[in-house]
């Protein structure tokens, strides 16, 4: 955990210092270095951050709760219903300063996995392949929904393809501000049910014989993911398979507690999303690659290996 730590704060001072201006850590730094810094990459690295670390936690209890190693918010759909839920809010132009976006897209993130839920599930069962299939047929029908409404509204259609790619642009503290909360309550709550999240890892019978409460606790946790992925999605948009590589690395790394793989996938999730926006940002300087590329490129053929060895 120590070393995970260590890696992010180099991670974090790098971040600063990479990007189409070359700005050098050992020399003058100018006024107008210091606004780009300031200005630009700071909120974008704490974005980072803190995308990062919820969508590596919401993936986290994804798999534990439908005891499914390829569930992720991408994956599931829940990702494309927060982006949905976002996209309506800025084509009827209804938006609270500050909260009316992660509001719409937690209250849409959590009908998609409730819908998935109820889908897959069959006689109090869920198999893997009724999951994935529910997911890619919430996530399609989302799209689709999402493609009607920005061929009505033109003139967004590209700032809107832009973000739904993914990418940590948004430079707009207070909003920033409100996401981080949102997702700090979600994680710090979260590793309070990691006792039950153990448990739940075996079976909702066996959970239900050791004294677990197993649908108030289901939906709790269904509730405070989807909490973190609202706020996520509604600044950075749908960036995929963090929460589908993260916590398989650390599970193989530390093991399947979750008292200890919640903040170890949230510190790895954080990393992983500064590493791809740093390469985002320079690969193809001085144009941007949406970071959701970048962590798709590197998830997909994951997903195809989980998918065939599981």
């Amino acid at each position: 955990m120590i070393i995970l730590v260590f890696i992010l704060v180099f991670t974090f001072f790098a971040s600063l210092f990479v990007g189409t201006v070359k700005i050098s850590p050992f020399g003058f730094i100018g006024d107008e270095a210091w606004t780009i810094l300031y200005g630009i990459r700071l909120p974008r690295i704490i974005l980072g951050i803190t995308a990062g670390a919820g969508l590596a936690v919401a993936g986290t209890i994804f798999q534990a709760l439908l005891r499914n190693p390829l569930s992720d918010p991408y994956i599931l759909g829940t990702s494309s219903g927060a982006a949905l839920g976002v996209v309506l809010c800025i084509s009827c132009g209804i938006n609270i300063p500050g909260v009316g976006l992660p509001i719409a897209a937690f209250l849409f993130a959590l009908l998609s996995i409730v819908m998935v839920y109820n889908i897959a599930r069959t006689c109090g069962k869920i198999a893997s392949q009724t999951l994935l299939l529910s997911g890619v047929i919430a996530s399609t029908f989302f799209s689709a929904l999402m493609m009607l409404i920005m061929s009505l509204r033109s003139k967004e259609i590209y700032e809107i393809t832009f973000w739904i790619m993914g990418n940590l642009a948004q430079t707009d503290f207070n909003l920033i501000k409100v996401v981080s909360v949102y997702t700090f309550i979600g994680i710090t709550v979260s590793y309070f049910f990691a006792r039950d999240l153990n448990v739940l890892s075996f079976g909702e019978e066996t959970a239900h014989q050791l004294g677990i409460e197993v649908e108030k606790t289901k939906k709790i946790l269904f509730f405070l993911a989807s909490l973190i992925v609202g706020g996520v999605v509604s600044v950075s948009g749908m960036i995929g398979f963090v929460g589908l590589i993260m916590p398989h690395i650390i599970r193989k790394i530390t093991g399947p507690d979750h008292r200890i793989l919640i903040p170890a996938s949230a510190l790895s999730g954080a990393i992983f999303l500064l590493i791809a926006d740093a390469i985002a940002r320079t690969v193809a300087s001085p144009l941007e690659i949406p970071v959701g590329v970048i962590t798709a490129l590197f998830g997909g053929p994951f997903f195809v290996y989980l998918l065939k060895k599981k």
